[in-house]
């Protein structure tokens, strides 16, 4: 048995009545949305036309969102309906960004997810759900998709129909007859800033900078972006911390032995406990964060990155403790803390690639960016200490690892034209990456990450050893913190827009 829906846009007006039954039947609150239509127009006055798409969750057979939700708060039923239990739910929004359908939104009276649940209580009593019975036009249809006898059976056997982003693999059960491609996918829509009575008539762009020949979204709900600033920080913060630690094992000079025995694991700490204090800032319902551990799914990387930060945490937490009181180090520790420590900084990568929603997210060299800016964060950080740190200061060290920040920032910038400049193959990845060279994000991205946290350094470790060469006095150590600082804020300003461009596409 796989209940599935069949909406027939030939024949749906636009009415909402399906809006509506569905607010009322789950109490819904305001502003928020279990199935909505959103409405699209094609053509220049008078040649215009106006075409209607039913918009909810598709009930995957293979859907992201049960895989990255940490606690199976949403879960797929035997008779194939994705269904949520908002007791178990800990608000952390990585189900809304693995929907690719933006069908997932948090209740604002409970703030948990919740989205289109087949109306399974009525299912379960041998009814219809409440958007069937009230569709005027009986554009409708559910029921089970094995049954040959039923009517969705019959229109995908016999009609031609279509899904919402097949190549995304989630396998959807809900079928569209008759719909307009343009509705499918909503990349190829002109989302428009105008006004109605602000329009140019005369087949020229208007003012508010879109095509009135295009195809135009004229009505949509309300996606707000689910992850923010915090979560940007949580990136910036997992690197330092995860940095810090390799920084001071990598063969490249040994520091001062209390910036290795001692401040290292500090700064790793600190910077660790900020980590785990955003990502619980985050969630919707902090009161349950211990649900990952208590009641986990061992599918989602949300749950297997707390324990691998767990796990590094504990091996820091050793590391300071042999400082301490052993005063040295053992050689089995160092290794098995740095092994953490990468994958501290790489574990995201797969937590990412699980919110496939999200095209940008996806790509392969992740994994790479994410143990890149551990190695810049850590370097910077640590570099800071040992120039600024009276009790831990080695300055010749500090200078030496600036240097090494230096390198590490042209091959980071390196990846990241690269990341951005080559071809892409979806529109979606076109579209995140313009975000960020032409798009709104630009100003950040040429200014703050490029020039300020590349460049800048980069001239800065020339002019010092300009100054070396012709034997000219030079504030080094004051360039190398300086360096160190503008490392550190170009890698702030990139972990923001990493996840401002990624979530900049629209899902629906």
């Amino acid at each position: 048995m796989r209940y599935g829906f069949v909406i027939d846009q030939d024949r749906c007006i636009g009415c909402h009545a399906c809006t509506v039954a569905c607010k009322e039947e789950h109490q819904v609150p305001l502003g928020v949305f279990r199935t909505w239509v959103k409405y699209v127009e094609k053509g220049a006055f008078p040649d215009t036309s106006r075409h209607f798409g039913v918009m909810r969750c598709n009930h995957c057979d293979s859907a992201p969102c049960t895989t990255i939700c940490p606690t199976n708060a949403l879960f797929r039923r035997s008779d194939g309906i994705i269904d949520f239990d908002n007791q178990m739910c800990i608000g952390c929004k990585g189900c809304m960004q693995a929907c690719p359908y933006d069908a997932l939104y948090i209740d604002p009276n409970t703030n948990t997810a919740a989205k289109c649940n087949f109306c399974a209580h009525r299912v379960e009593a041998n009814q219809e759900p409440a958007c069937v019975i009230v569709c005027p036009t009986q554009a409708i249809m559910a029921g089970d998709l094995d049954d040959s006898a039923s009517q969705v059976s019959r229109v995908v056997a016999t009609q031609k129909v279509a899904v919402r982003k097949p190549e995304k693999g989630t396998q959807p059960k809900l079928y569209y007859v008759g719909i307009e491609g343009d509705l499918l996918d909503p990349t190829r829509l002109s989302r428009q800033n105008t006004h109605m009575f602000a329009e140019r008539r005369d087949g020229h762009v208007s003012p508010g900078g879109f095509d009135p020949q295009a195809t135009r979204e004229v009505y949509d709900v309300s996606h707000p972006s689910p992850w923010g600033w915090k979560i940007s920080a949580y990136l910036w913060t997992k690197s330092i911390s995860a940095g810090a630690l390799i920084a001071v094992a990598l063969p490249w000079g040994q520091p001062d032995s209390s910036i290795r025995l001692l401040y290292a694991p500090v700064v790793a700490l600190i910077m660790l406990a900020v980590t785990l204090a955003l990502l619980v800032l985050d969630l919707k319902r902090p009161d349950r964060f211990l649900y990952m551990l208590l009641k986990p799914n061992f599918r989602s990387w949300l749950v297997l990155g707390s324990f691998v930060l767990m796990a590094y945490g504990a091996a820091a937490l050793a590391w300071l403790l042999c400082g301490i009181f052993l005063h040295a180090v053992p050689f089995l520790l160092v290794i098995s803390t740095v092994l953490l420590a990468v994958a501290s900084a790489c574990y995201s990568a797969f937590l990412f690639a699980q919110c496939r929603g999200r095209e940008l997210w996806q790509s392969r060299m992740f994994i790479v960016h994410l143990l890149m800016q551990a190695l810049i964060g850590g370097a910077a950080a640590m570099s800071l200490v040992a120039l600024t740190v009276p009790w831990g200061y080695s300055p010749e060290w500090g200078m030496r690892i600036s240097g090494v920040t230096v390198l590490l920032l042209m091959l980071h910038l390196l990846m990241v034209v690269v990341e951005f400049f080559r071809p892409h193959a979806s529109a979606e990845m076109k579209l995140a990456t313009e975000s960020v060279v032409r798009g709104k994000l630009r100003f950040t991205f040429w200014f703050r990450v490029v020039f300020l946290g590349t460049i800048s350094p980069v001239l800065m470790i020339a002019a010092v050893a300009v100054s070396a060469l012709m034997h000219m006095e030079s504030p080094a150590a004051y360039a190398a913190v300086i360096i160190d600082v503008l490392a550190l804020y170009g890698l702030w300003w990139f972990e923001d827009i990493w996840i401002k461009a990624g979530q900049s596409v629209p899902l629906s």
